[in-house]
């Protein structure tokens, strides 16, 4: 942030990180074999090839989502193909122009509810399926937004679609984001917000990571963030709360171990209330 703070506006809004750059320097050959793979399987990735094959049927020349329960499966509050087309269209108004012109290509074949990670618990969740041509899809993930968990400490979000609340923070603080990220409103009122189900991401495997893998990591980690924060708000005010010294590092580190210990404390009491079975819970089989 120091650094930020020291940066013309404009080198800070473009500043980036060279993925190349930072693998090329990775200590751990192993570490930097690895994660080279990856990267690579990620560039290679096709949703025609990959992606389709996995998620849809093709039956009499009809494409369709495949149920895979309990991670995606066909709900009947989903089966109302005009309350879809309706949001879609509230969505297709918030992307700029050009991007319209691209997405009016793929028209809605499906829908289905899709599971997702923790953060999204108890908010709907969906993938829809979009065909401009029989070898052409394109999935879109929605994602239901609810109010800020800060809003009861910073007041109200400015935004009245909590979706375009989430949509406007990503595009300001991401050097890249995604060409079809946009928001709408559905039935009873809950807002969404949409992006690509698989754009050419890839993940991290810290769970193989040593010591020396980890504190890299976190410098990379420590980069984006700033940079997030030095693009959204003014990194010479934070870089000066911040101040010199250690104290905001091991407060930070201070409430780091003790999530780690909330999580590990809350993921124990998950499992003693299934083996009490006052929880019942679907395994995913092994693939």
């Amino acid at each position: 942030m120091a650094k930020f703070s020291q940066m013309r506006a404009l080198d800070v809004w473009y500043a980036s990180m060279d993925a190349e750059k930072y693998i090329s320097g990775l200590k751990n050959v192993e570490t930097r074999k690895r994660i080279t793979k990856r990267l690579a399987k990620a560039r290679a990735r096709n949703v025609v090839e990959q992606d389709f094959p996995k998620l849809a049927d093709v039956a009499d020349d009809t494409a369709t989502i495949r149920d895979n329960p309990p991670l995606i499966y066909h709900w009947d509050g989903l089966r109302d193909m005009n309350t879809i087309q309706q949001a879609f269209a509230r969505y297709r108004e918030t992307l700029v122009p050009e991007r319209r012109v691209l997405l009016d290509r793929f028209p809605i074949h499906d829908m289905a509810l899709k599971v997702v990670g923790v953060g999204s618990v108890g908010t709907l969740c969906a993938v829809i399926l979009l065909m401009a041509n029989e070898d052409d899809p394109l999935f879109p993930q929605v994602k239901e937004a609810t109010a800020s968990v800060l809003e009861a400490y910073a007041g109200k979000s400015a935004y009245p679609n909590h979706g375009e609340r989430v949509v406007r923070g990503t595009l300001l603080m991401q050097a890249a984001s995604d060409h079809f990220l946009g928001w709408t409103e559905g039935k009873g009122g809950r807002h969404f917000y949409i992006r690509q189900l698989r754009d050419m991401k890839t993940k991290i495997l810290v769970e193989v990571f040593d010591v020396l893998d980890m504190m890299e990591y976190a410098e990379i980690c420590g980069f984006t963030l700033a940079r997030a924060h030095a693009r959204s708000a003014e990194p010479v005010l934070i870089s000066g709360y911040l101040g010199r010294s250690d104290t905001f590092d091991k407060a930070i580190a201070s409430f780091s171990v003790a999530y780690a210990d909330q999580s590990e404390s809350d993921h124990g009491v998950l499992m003693e209330a299934v083996r009490r079975g006052d929880l019942e819970v679907e395994v995913e089989p092994d693939r």
